[in-house]
Formats: structure tokens, sequence, C-alpha cells
């Protein structure tokens, strides 16, 4: 079957059965192909029938079908043309594993945040009504998204417009990790339907209990089972909102799924369509651990083994450790994340300390501001969170933790370039957004020890937000340190002495000049390396020195040059009159990075030993140059 879908009006030649079928070759495929690349892949298994019925149903890309966050769109992807592209999977120049406009016109929105869908819909519903086009607008939100507010506010804008648009709720109990909250357990009532199975039982119960006519009655009763179960499923709360409600849904069952597709998209309103899959479907693994296979590296089919370059613990590791270690000493610590135990190294912390774990689902927002009455009150609020992430918190940030200067922890994870996940989650815009705020302290490690260390300083600092942010790499491998002491706010470290020329590193980027130092030292240059671990503020002490002594400077970070730490370099020059100092600023460019590996990204924009190795050699005088 699947060799015929070169486009999604080529399933509606298809049998149901033919379709079924498809849906089971489209599941061996993924697990095949992303054996080898890695990707996204138990969400995906577990929408294969629900995205056949969408693309049989429905008439792409006249329609539009929207879905939140782009990595559960796989099927898409092969339903619309793309399966021969899966090869280049989230592979620099390959195809994104996300939705992507440019990539095929099926890809009507582009998203890699959650949360955005509904809002996304009810736009494009008003420019359709507009411009008086007769398409359909439907939505795929996960049940994890709709913890976002985001999506709160478009549900109670489009129940009070009414225009007709459909909303799908792909409910699998998860978003990456096991969801939290109201809205969770309400969905749950909905799964279980405990209210109607619970009166069943006590009608049943009453009716049997009548002398001579009870059992007669009571087989009666249960030809009502249908009927009493809508009256009795708390779906009311959609349907307060303005929304027809429709399900609880088998999402892989095709039959039933298109069924109510007819139904739902006969409602003139906006309806929204309640749809139950298992994540991970298909594959005995990921079945099992759907939260370790959301985001898989590759992998062996057979054994499930993951497939891991070895080396020194990552970073995110490093975090999770050393957190309960000082919780263990300070009480007042208190880890929060928004749905991200698992990526943002929390899990093992969450098992020796529940209580003083707190996942808010997605909800970055309120988890700032949450923080931010914790430190109020006394308690040392980490927050946990990507760099991608918390920029969905920043007015919260300024506003509700910096203004009043209450000290929160953000531990800033996947800071820089992120690898695969592209251009929707790079971590590189963190720098120039934080450093611009008044009261923030913002650091960056050279290596395991150095973070540690700055957790030190974070928990003993107390005059106002304090932030560390780290990559998404392994460590340098270093050795911990017996004994972890704190580092004095806003100054920096001389790495090695040299002349003429210093580099100013921020984070991994110490590493690269060290490798750059190595490859110019047969030439006679000596690199002068600072690891500029303090972003905000600057160690402005070094900073006069440099100067003084008559180096160029170069500054290297792997994050926007616009507003970065270059910027701020050269402001603080600048404020100082010392216009006489050269300097070289070398960061991202002034573009959006796609995916591809850490390593390739950091070779596109400049970002290497090599690159940094000729920038030093361009900047030396010629004669010596010449001399060198």
């Amino acid at each position: 079957m699947l060799e015929r879908i070169q486009r999604p009006q080529d399933l509606k030649t298809l049998s149901m059965d033919e379709l079924e079928a498809l849906a089971g070759e489209i599941r061996q495929f993924l697990i095949k192909t992303l054996s080898a690349t890695g990707g996204h892949l138990s969400s995906n298994l577990g929408i294969v029938e629900l995205t056949i019925a969408l693309h049989y149903y429905f008439n792409s890309p006249q329609d539009k079908l929207i879905f939140d966050v782009g990595h559960q769109a796989y099927v898409h992807k092969i339903l619309t043309g793309r399966m021969g592209n899966f090869d280049t999977l989230r592979k620099q120049g390959g195809m994104s594993g996300f939705i992507k406009r440019s990539e095929s016109e099926h890809d009507v929105w582009e998203a890699g945040h959650s949360s955005t869908s509904l809002s996304a819909a009810m736009g494009m519903a008003m420019a359709r009504d507009y411009q008086g086009k007769k398409n359909e607008v439907v939505a795929l939100i996960g049940d994890g998204a709709l913890t976002g507010g985001m999506a709160f506010e478009a549900l109670n804008h489009i129940g009070h417009e009414q225009k007709k648009l459909m909303v799908i709720l792909n409910d699998n109990e998860m978003s990456i990790a096991p969801n939290v909250g109201a809205m969770h357990n309400y969905l749950m009532k909905i799964r279980s339907a405990k209210q109607y199975k619970k009166a069943k039982e006590e009608i049943e119960g009453l009716l049997k209990r009548i002398p001579a006519f009870g059992e007669t009655l009571a087989k009666t009763a249960e030809r009502f089972k249908d009927g009493m179960k809508y009256f009795l499923i708390p779906g009311i709360l959609f349907e307060e909102l303005g929304f027809t409600y429709f399900g609880p849904v088998d999402g892989h069952n095709l039959p039933q799924l298109l069924d109510t597709l007819r139904q739902a998209n006969s409602v003139s309103g906006p309806v929204l369509v309640h749809v139950l899959t298992r994540k991970g479907k298909g594959y005995t693994h990921a079945e099992a651990d759907s939260h370790a296979w959301h985001g898989a590296s590759a992998y062996k089919i057979e054994s499930g083994q993951m497939i891991k370059a070895v080396g020194a613990p990552m970073y995110t590791e490093v975090f999770g450790n050393m957190l309960i270690e000082l919780a263990a000493h300070d009480d007042r610590i208190v880890a929060v994340t928004p749905a991200m135990p698992g990526g943002s190294g929390l899990m093992k912390f969450a098992e020796r300390y529940p209580g003083r774990m707190v996942d808010v689902g997605i909800a970055e927002q309120h988890a700032a501001t949450m923080c931010a009455a914790l430190a109020q009150e006394g308690m040392k609020p980490v927050y946990a969170v990507y760099s991608t992430f918390l920029q969905r918190a920043y007015d919260q940030v300024v506003h509700d933790i910096c203004r009043p200067k209450l000290n929160v922890t953000f531990a800033i994870d996947r800071a820089g370039f992120v690898g695969p996940d592209g251009e929707t989650h790079q971590g590189v815009y963190d720098i120039a957004f934080l450093r611009s705020l008044p009261n923030l302290v913002l650091m960056m490690p050279k290596d395991e020890n150095e973070l540690r260390r700055m957790m030190v300083t974070a928990l003993h600092y107390s005059d106002g937000p304090i932030a560390y942010r780290y990559p998404r790499v392994n460590g340098t491998g270093v050795k911990p340190e017996a004994v972890v002491e704190p580092i004095p706010i806003g100054t920096w470290e001389t790495v090695r002495e040299g002349e003429r020329i210093a580099v100013l590193a921020v984070g991994p980027m110490v590493q690269v000049a060290e490798e750059a130092a190595d490859l110019l030292r047969p030439t006679g240059i000596q690199l002068h390396i600072v690891n500029a671990r303090f972003l905000k503020p600057l160690d402005e002490a070094m900073l006069l020195d440099l100067a003084n002594r008559g180096y160029h400077l170069i500054t290297m970070e792997e994050g926007v040059r616009l507003g970065g730490f270059g910027s701020a370099v050269q402001e603080f020059y600048a404020d100082h009159g010392r216009f006489d100092i050269p300097i070289k600023c070398l960061g991202v460019p002034d573009y959006f990075v796609e995916h591809g590996s850490i390593k390739e990204q950091r070779k596109e924009v400049g970002l290497t030993a090599e690159d940094l190795a000729l920038q030093v050699q361009a900047m030396l005088p010629r004669t010596n140059r010449q001399r060198a």
C-alpha cells in the first residue's frame, strides 16, 4: 500500500481493509527508518490511524490541517509525498523533524513549541470567512498542550466567535512526560467514565431489588446505557466553552474515526473531537516506555537498545545530580519544571524529593511567576527550563522576577545549538534577551566542575535572580572536585597566558579556543584565552587590564551576535571611551540556523577552532603575521 501513496488524494481510492493495512506498513516504515536516523518515534506511532483518517476525509491543502508541535507530523509527511526523504530526517540540508512550510504546500503552520494550533486555526477560519472561501480548518492538539495557557485563550475565543472549525484532541495521556494538572484529571474522567459506570451499577442494583419485576427492568435498563452515558460523561466543559463535543473515540479504529469526522464536520460551529491514542503503538519497547522513546536516538530494532556515544556525562545529568546534593543540605530548594522532568535531568531528584519537585505541565509563564512567589516567601526555587522554552515566559521574568529583584535561580538547559531539533529549538537567544534585564546575574560554565560551582554560587546568592546556562553536549570529562566552592560574582578566569590577541570565550567556546591555540602554536602565535564565565556582570577590572596591556580582542559565544556577549564588551569599552581597542565578535549571525549536528551548525556560523585560528591571523598586524 505504502508505495502507492504519493499524495493524500491517493488514500481515497483505498478500501477500509487497505487503509488498515497501510497503517501497519507506515508503522513498520517508521520503526525501521528511525532506527537509523533517530527522531520522535512514540508520538508518531500513536497517531498513524488518526493522520490517515484526516487525510482520507479532508482535502489537503485546500482544507487546512494544523499540527500542534510538528514532531507528531511524520505520518503526515509520508502521506504528502516525502517518504523518500526520511533518510535525511533532521540532518543538515535534509528534511525537518517538524512541520516546515518550505517543504510542502500541505505544511500550513510551522510550530516547534506547543499550544499554538488553536490560535492558528482561529486565524485561518477568520481569514477564510473574510475571503468568502469554503475550506475546512482542523487543528490537531495533544492533551499535554492543553495545559498551556495560550490554548485556553484560544478555546475561549473560538467558543465565543462560533466560527466553523474542528479541534482534534489527541489524548494519549502524555506530552513528553506524563501529564499533570486539573485538565489531565478531567480528561481521565472522560476516558474512564466512572460516573457512568457507578450510576449504572447503582441503578441496576436498585432495580434488581424490586420484587418480581426487578430482573426484567434491569435488562431493560441495559438497553439505555448508551443514552445514560452521554448524560453522565463530563464532556460538558467543552460544551460550556461553546464547542460541540464528540468522543471519546478510539484513535486506532479507522471506521469509527471516519464516522466521527463525518458527524463532527456536519456541525456549523466549532467542534471538539476527543480521540484516544496509545503513544508508541506497534513497537513493544516504545509502548512500554513512551517517555524514553519520545525523542529517540538511533536504536537496535529487536532489542530496543539505544545507540548513544560513550563519553563524559551530559551537562543535564551533572545538573540533576548536583541539585540532589544541594537539596540534601538545604530544604528551601524546590525544583520546578514545565513538563520536562526527564529532559531537564530531574527524574532522580523527583524520586529522592517528590515533595520538592513541581511539574506544572506546559506552562512556562505560570512556572516563572510561581517561582517568584516561592522566592518571595523564603524558598529557593530552581526553575529548570530549556532556553527555547524560557522565551515563552519572558514577560514574567521581566515583570515578576527581575523587577522586584526576587531570588529565583534559572537552570537554562539546551543553551546554544541543539542539533537535529533545529531552528525552533536553538538556545541562542537567551544571552541577548536576559542580559538587558536589571538585577539579573547570568553565568555559563566551561566544564562540569564549573557548573557545580555555579550551582553553589546561585544557592549562596540572595540579591536577586541568578541564572546559569549550559549546553546540550557531553561535558569535558574533568575529574569532579572534592570541595565545590562558589565563584565570586562577576569574575573571569585566565585559562592561558598569551600575547597580542585575547579571546574572551563563553562556555564550550573555551574548549574551542584552546583547540585554536594549539593550532596556532606552531606558527609562533601565543593566544591569550579568558573564560568569560559571567555574561552579566562583566569582569570590568579584567577588561580594563586587557585594554591597558594593548590586547586585540575576539569574543566568542554560541549565541546571537546582536545584543549578545560581544555587544556587551563593545558597550563597556564605548562607555569608558576606549575606542582604540580592536574587537572582533564571533557568534551566530542574524538568521535562523536550521537542523543538523551541533558540529555542523558551529561550522556553518564560523565557531570552530579552525575559524578562530583564521580570525586570529587576520587580526594580527601584517608585519606580525609575516614574522609569525
